[in-house]
């Protein structure tokens, strides 16, 4: 498979790819798509979006402002998003007249945890019982099988936000007027070994390609630490996910880069065994943060694959070279009027550090991560937890 004439990159026409949002996950896109010799054009509404400075177009304007929207349609040959949350009447709007990927179809199942949640069992992937509560009779009708659990809303919850832990109906009760009564779905909660993400990339001919599952460590609902190396989770569990994610993603007809989280249950505790040990949580319709690693560790990363999706250039199976940790940087790393000690971070052999350019730190703000490759995975694990003294990052 080539790429498209009217998208293929180095000609002497300048070729165009666009991207919806101009926070760090755009920056990386744009840094991927101008390597292959693209131009690019972002829309974001702040004038000092991360994306936005980089690139050769900055369209400032809102996500559904028609006017930015038709000048995007003018830049690019096609376009796609950095988070899941860009309104998908835009993007089908973007689609009536130029390449789009993901399509709006796609982000608006993923944009609603309930038609998630149904997705996933139409495509045979178990996920964690649950019920919808949008309503005060929904809300009373729940099984007390459910309980405990986590109520979430439906839309527009990431990190954690928009989630509460309930340990019976009265908290449920509680928590559900304290989301504002909006649409919810109640999850039960399960006991949990780990956590685990999949990232696949799917072109328009169906042929679909993944990178290594990833073991990841949240805490206070953002992810902290992500693992990569061959069989840092048990072989057979590895190779049900990826089979899941893939199916997931053929069941959208998806085109793009795809992320599907798991949680890993405890082997022990009651149903796991009817549940076969792995649950789907969630899916993000672009690049993840527990994919930053394969910029350094893998000969193609989840960037690269996401312009190549777009552009329909060929697809290659990613290949890790290292093994590799991923420490997430967040606002709560920086000192008041100061900045982490890098230099003795970066004294450290086998350290990558991407910082996103933001000038402001904020606690649980994402300003940047840190990637350790290694020979082997204890030699990755030493140098990750000398990393994390060194900035104050609790040990993993």
């Amino acid at each position: 498979m080539a790429g498209t004439p009217d998208i293929a990159p180095g000609g002497a026409r300048e070729v165009t790819l666009g991207v919806m949002g101009g926070g760090q996950l755009g920056r990386m896109f744009v840094h991927a798509a101008q390597r292959l010799g693209f131009a690019t054009a972002v829309l974001d509404p702040d004038a000092h979006s991360l994306a936005g400075r980089i690139s050769q177009h900055h369209v400032q304007a809102g996500f559904t402002d028609a006017q930015g929207l038709a000048r995007m349609a003018e830049l690019c040959v096609a376009v796609t998003t950095e988070f899941e949350n860009v309104p998908a009447p835009s993007l089908a709007t973007l689609a009536a007249t130029r390449r789009v990927a993901p399509m709006a179809n796609a982000v608006a199942i993923a944009q609603d945890r309930l038609a998630e949640k149904a997705h996933f069992v139409g495509c045979g992937v178990p996920c964690a019982p649950y019920a919808p509560v949008t309503s005060a009779a929904e809300l009373a009708a729940v099984s007390d099988d459910l309980l405990p659990g986590i109520l979430k809303t439906t839309q527009m919850g990431y990190d954690g936000k928009g989630q509460v832990r309930v340990r019976d109906r009265a908290e449920l009760e509680s928590a559900w007027a304290s989301l504002g009564k909006v649409a919810c779905i109640l999850e039960k909660m399960l006991p949990l070994q780990l956590e685990c993400s999949v990232i696949v990339a799917r072109g328009s001919d169906g042929q679909c390609v993944h990178f290594p599952v990833q073991r990841n460590l949240h805490r206070d609902g953002i992810l902290a630490v992500t693992e990569v190396w061959p069989g840092n989770i048990p072989e057979a569990l590895a190779a049900r996910a990826v089979a899941a994610a893939t199916s997931i993603a053929a069941g959208l007809q998806y085109v793009g880069v795809l992320c599907v989280e798991f949680f890993v249950l405890d082997a022990e505790a009651p149903g796991a065994a009817a549940l076969g040990g792995l649950v789907v949580n969630e899916m993000a319709p672009r690049p993840h943060n527990s994919g930053h690693y394969s910029i350094d560790a893998c000969d193609v990363s989840q960037f690269d694959l996401q312009v190549r999706t777009l552009a329909d250039l060929p697809l290659v199976q990613p290949r890790l070279h290292s093994p590799s940790i991923m420490l997430n940087l967040l606002g709560d790393l920086w000192p008041q009027g100061g900045v982490p000690p890098w230099a003795e971070v970066l004294a450290l052999p086998g350290v990558s550090l991407h910082l996103y350019g933001k000038q402001k730190a904020a606690r649980g703000r994402k300003m940047g991560h840190l990637t350790v490759t290694a020979a082997t995975p204890e030699a990755a694990r030493a140098v990750a937890l000398q990393a994390a003294a060194v900035l104050g990052i609790a040990a993993f």
